[in-house]
């Protein structure tokens, strides 16, 4: 289906550069976009909260963050302390 949508046009040339530097076309770039950010939404819905939407660029993997903690006390146990990064 074909759509028009007005996005600004520094988002748009962002979004070029990102889809060449992929290889792929500005319309596969859009409609993928569009789909995770759909699918994300619905997600958030379903489970009764709102992304808020800083969300897309940060803590968007926060739903890890305790699988991270697991795998961290994995490795630790068999390789010793981890050192943070400061």
């Amino acid at each position: 289906m074909k759509v028009t949508v007005e996005i600004p046009e520094q988002l748009v040339r962002q979004a070029k550069a990102l889809s060449a530097l992929r290889g792929v076309p500005l319309r596969q770039l859009v409609s993928e976009a569009l789909e995770a950010r759909v699918t994300a939404r619905n997600f958030d819905q379903a489970v009764g909260e709102a992304s808020p939407p800083w969300m897309t660029g940060f803590g968007g993997l926060s739903h890890l963050h305790e699988e991270n903690m697991r795998i961290d006390k994995l490795i630790e146990e068999e390789f010793g302390q981890i050192e943070k990064a400061s």
